[in-house]
């Protein structure tokens, strides 16, 4: 064997000494645990290829070297399977366990909470301030639309989308239950329970008085009485921005179909967006003959069947030192 072919000999062996070593390097440097010190966030934006993502990984500090972790991901043929989307990387998380995580495609669940009683335009604004959703929203849905719970979505979702989805919410919710409803009561469309509930969301936030102020409605409603919801006056006054203040009694007066101390039976549509307690409390109310409720100063109501301890509730209630505003029917 001539000089000439010793040398290159002498050369693919170190060549390939070193290519091991820098394998063995790689490989350890690809298992091994990464310098993230606590949980962390990252958001692969779409179409970004796994040196992108390496280099977001690294700039996060979930790895150490984007460089290894592409080159790890390429290797192992599993470049081209890492997802988008929004990903949590617990702690100390190898190279080789971000790949696991992006090709899982399993994103952050975010949860966007609707409260109960608020009015569509209030919904939509929350919806328009969630981080994560994106998009415009065409139109703002009618009062009583859309049904208020805790939505699960993940970075990147349509806000349209997700008004569609309280949508469907709320009319596949009245479906089930309006078949439920108890028989006899003074209402006739799934659409007049969702006003009596608008009404029963606003006047309480007890669960165990729902079903009670409901059937004051009612029993009102039976009898051609005015209904005197306080809630009802100030959605005329203010509409979806509310009023800001007690009611008085020149309130009262206003000129408007949603006034129910002026016009009797239900106003033309709900004053806000109902919870499904009092939905079910608009179709099962309780049964009893009460006519008058008054707040009790302890947070709740006390209910009367005649005008006479109603009157007396009230006067009960002014010398609590609670009153604002309106006693309620």
């Amino acid at each position: 064997m001539g000089r000439f072919a010793v040398r290159l000999l002498a050369t693919i062996v170190v060549l390939a000494a070193l290519a091991a070593v820098a394998a063995l390097w790689g490989y350890a440097e690809f298992t091994r645990p990464g310098p993230l010190s606590a949980d962390a966030t990252v958001i692969v934006p779409r179409g970004a290829g796994v040196s992108e993502i390496g280099r977001l990984l690294e700039t996060a500090g979930v790895v150490r070297d984007g460089r290894v972790f592409a080159f790890g991901a390429e290797l192992s043929g599993e470049g081209r399977s890492l997802r988008a989307g929004e990903y949590r990387f617990p702690a100390r998380i190898s190279p080789r366990g971000a790949v696991g995580i992006l090709k899982s495609g399993k994103t952050v669940v975010r949860r966007l909470t609707v409260p109960e009683g608020l009015t569509s335009r209030q919904v939509v604004e929350i919806v328009r301030a969630t981080e994560g959703l994106f998009g415009t929203i065409a139109s703002v849905p009618g009062e009583g639309e859309i049904l208020p719970e805790t939505y699960h979505f993940t970075y990147g979702d349509s806000r349209e989308a997700m008004i569609e989805r309280m949508r469907r919410g709320m009319t596949t919710f009245i479906a089930e239950t309006w078949p439920e409803r108890r028989e006899g009561l003074p209402i006739a469309t799934p659409a007049e329970a969702l006003i009596v509930a608008s009404l029963v969301e606003k006047e309480t936030a007890l669960a165990d008085e729902r079903p009670r102020i409901a059937a004051v409605f009612y029993n009102r409603l039976r009898r051609g009485m005015a209904l005197q919801s306080d809630p009802t006056v100030i959605y005329a006054l203010a509409g979806p921005d509310g009023l800001g203040r007690g009611l008085t009694r020149a309130d009262l007066a206003v000129d408007s179909p949603y006034n129910t101390y002026r016009v009797k039976g239900l106003p033309p549509g709900p004053i806000g967006n109902p919870g499904r307690e009092s939905l079910r409390a608009a179709l099962l109310p309780a049964e009893t003959d009460d006519l008058y409720f008054v707040a009790d100063g302890r947070g709740g109501h006390a209910f009367a069947r005649t005008l006479d301890e109603h009157n007396r509730n009230v006067a009960r209630w002014l010398r609590s030192g609670e009153a604002d505003g309106r006693p309620g029917p």
